[in-house]
């Protein structure tokens, strides 16, 4: 697509919103900011994969971000937006470094504006709005929409005119391979910065997620770590497998530290890696997965399977422990620890006991109990299966509401 140009504007600034108008409009936002992503995915396919990735979630927090500070300039004109202004240099910035013409940006941005304005007209319907409020509403959206674009052309511009630094090109290139398949790794915009960075593309490589505010100095990581630490979800990647060695290093870089070293996959796969590295972390911050500040998601792979839908987990829970619904909370909860335990050890009646913290001959009473309640089920290799997942799921989901 062609550059369209720069935004036109309006003649004059349009007549301001009355501020009772953002109360009625903040509920509105996040279904809002999801039905704009949407719309984009469906018209701009340069956009869909994008979305999808390991990036999707910051660019849909400035869209989030650019719908706030809209509601926010209603509701007072004169607070600040130095954030929003940084946020839209940085979206422009980004488009440059990924090699996007604008116009794909700025058709985005056209496309919001243009949901906005039909959830309005919906909404204008249900409080009964009058025509004039409507139109003044449209002014100001469309006034939004060419502040923004403006704001993210001059941080294109100034990507594409400005010098770019060793350490920017390495962000560049790591963004370039963690955009879950925008580009082929033998694209010439990837081959090329490569070597232009001097980072061999591997076969295979290790992604890591790293806490916010828990930090590595820079300088501490190995020189062929490609680091993006500004991000507000960081991450780096490591070329090739985690030796021995390797892994010791990397300790050493992450001391103090809260990190989830990803799988390691083929290079062109680092992006889901991550994804998974990123849910192990935030397992591991509500206590579902208990392991070292710096731990390797590939001890938990069945976790993160288990944890990945609570809603179906919780349907399937619901479904396989049907037999234990007539009793009260605690005797189910009590049957269903001494189930999770007999079918993750098949372990004798005193084993058991020793890690259930009762009696054997209590355990013995439940096992009778959970025979008669689940008859051949229990017998069945598939059905077993499926009882054991729901079981094991219900108590990391139960580690997760301890974790809260």
């Amino acid at each position: 697509m062609p550059d369209a140009g720069p935004a036109a504007g309006l003649a004059e600034p349009p007549d301001p919103l009355p501020p009772e108008f953002a109360a009625i409009m903040r509920p509105e936002l996040p279904s809002l900011v999801e039905e704009i992503a949407q719309e984009i995915r469906r018209a701009i396919p340069e956009y869909s994969q994008l979305l999808e990735g390991p990036y999707g979630e910051v660019l849909q927090q400035g869209v989030e971000q650019n719908l706030s500070t809209f509601v926010e300039q209603v509701a007072d004109p004169e607070s600040s937006t130095e954030h929003w202004d940084d946020m839209c240099r940085r979206l422009g910035r980004f488009e440059a470094y990924e090699g996007r013409s604008f116009q794909y940006l700025r058709s985005a941005l056209r496309i919001g504006a243009r949901v906005a304005l039909r959830r309005a007209k919906s909404v204008g319907a249900r409080y009964n709005m009058s025509p004039t409020l409507m139109a003044m509403f449209a002014d100001a959206v469309f006034a939004h929409v060419d502040a923004t674009e403006e704001l993210c052309r001059e941080g294109y511009r100034e990507a594409q005119s400005g010098p770019e630094d060793a350490e920017a090109r390495r962000r560049r290139l790591l963004r370039l391979l963690l955009t879950g398949g925008t580009l082929p790794l033998a694209h010439p915009a990837v081959t090329e910065l490569a070597e232009g960075v001097g980072w061999p593309l591997p076969e295979v490589a290790t992604p890591v997620a790293l806490a916010a505010g828990q930090l590595p100095a820079p300088e501490a990581l190995p020189p062929d770590v490609l680091a993006e630490l500004s991000d507000p979800q960081p991450h780096m990647l490591v070329p090739g497998r985690l030796t021995g060695l390797r892994r010791t290093v990397l300790d050493t870089a992450l001391a103090g530290c809260r990190a989830a070293v990803g799988v390691t996959v083929p290079l062109g796969r680092s992006a889901d890696s991550l994804r998974w590295a990123r849910q192990a972390l935030v397992h591991a911050e509500t206590g579902v997965i208990r392991d070292a500040p710096v731990f390797a998601c590939e001890a938990h792979l069945v976790t993160l399977w288990l944890m990945a839908d609570p809603p179906l987990a919780e349907e399937l829970a619901r479904r396989q422990l049907a037999p234990l619904a007539d009793h009260t909370p605690a005797r189910r909860e009590r049957l269903v620890d001494t189930l999770r335990v007999w079918l993750t050890t098949r372990g004798t009646a005193a084993r058991m006991a020793r890690l259930l913290h009762v009696h054997p001959q209590t355990v013995r009473y439940r096992l009778r109990s959970l025979h008669q309640l689940f008859g051949v089920r229990l017998d069945d290799h598939d059905e077993r299966f499926a009882v054991e997942v729901a079981v094991r799921t219900l108590h990391l989901r139960r580690r997760d509401d301890d974790g809260d």
